[in-house]
C-alpha cells in the first residue's frame, strides 16, 4: 500500500516509516506539517493518509482541518488519524463527514505493532475503525432518540463494537457467543435504527455512527443481556 505520513513528532514519523517499509508497505511522503499536504496527495496518489490531529504552526487543528480537507477533495482516499488525546468535537466532525475509509486511533495504540499494522490494512480495504477510547468518550453528552430507545442492552453493546471496528467473528468472540447469534443481533438493530442497505454495503458504519452521534459508549466484555 502506498502511504502518506504527516506528523511533527520526528521520533513518530521516522517510526512510522520504519514500521510500515518493513511491513511492505511504501511511504511516498513523510511531511512534518500540512502546508504542502494537498500538492503531495495530488502528486503522489497514496493509497492511504496518516495524519497527526494537531500540527504546525498552532498545533491546535491543523491536522483535523486537512483531514476534513482530504476527505472533501479525495473522497476514496482512506484517512487514519492520530490523536494524543480524545478530541471530541474534531473528532465527531470528522467521523460525520462524507468520504471513504476512516481509522481514529490514540498515539498510544501504535505501540502495538502488530495491531496497528492490522488496522492500517483494514482502513486501507474500506473500513471503518474507531479507537475504543474514542468510542468512549464521543458525543457523552446523551441525546433523546427513539431509535436508540428501541435496542436492547445487547443490542447497544453489539453496536458499541460495530463502532469499534470489530468483526462478527471479533464480536462473536468478546462476548462469548455464536457468531450467528450476532448476526441476529445486527440485523434486529438494523431495523430498529431504520438502516437500510446503501449502495456500497456500509450500514454497519451508519449504524456505528448513529451510536456515536447518540452518546454511546464504550462495550463492556459480556456484560449486556
Amino acid at each position: 500500500m502506498r502511504i502518506l505520513i504527516c506528523e511533527d513528532s520526528t521520533l513518530l514519523r521516522e517510526g512510522l516509516v520504519r514500521v510500515l517499509d518493513d511491513a511492505g508497505h511504501e511511504v511516498v511522503a513523510a511531511l512534518p506539517d500540512a502546508r504542502e499536504l494537498p500538492e503531495v496527495v495530488t502528486a503522489t496518489e497514496p493509497d492511504l493518509c496518516i495524519l497527526d490531529v494537531r500540527l504546525p504552526p498552532t498545533f491546535t487543528d491543523e491536522g483535523i482541518r486537512a483531514a476534513l480537507a482530504l476527505r472533501r477533495e479525495h473522497e476514496r482516499l482512506p484517512v487514519l488519524v492520530l490523536s494524543q488525546y480524545v478530541e471530541e468535537r474534531y473528532a465527531s466532525e470528522l467521523i460525520t463527514a462524507h468520504g471513504a475509509a476512516l481509522g481514529y486511533l490514540l498515539k498510544d495504540r501504535v505501540a502495538d505493532v502488530r495491531e496497528f499494522l492490522d488496522i492500517v490494512d483494514r482502513i486501507g480495504a474500506g473500513a471503518t475503525v474507531l479507537d475504543p477510547e474514542v468510542v468512549a468518550q464521543l458525543l457523552t453528552r446523551r441525546a433523546r432518540d427513539e431509535r436508540m430507545a428501541r435496542l436492547t442492552e445487547r443490542e447497544r453493546t453489539v453496536l458499541a463494537l460495530i463502532a469499534e471496528g470489530k468483526s462478527n467473528q471479533a464480536i462473536a468472540q468478546t462476548l462469548f457467543v455464536s457468531e450467528a447469534s450476532v448476526e441476529k443481533h445486527i440485523t434486529s438493530l438494523f431495523q430498529k435504527l431504520d438502516l437500510e442497505q446503501d449502495e456500497h454495503g456500509n450500514r454497519r458504519v451508519l449504524a456505528a455512527l448513529v451510536h456515536l452521534e447518540h452518546g454511546g459508549g464504550h462495550a463492556q466484555n459480556g456484560t449486556s443481556r
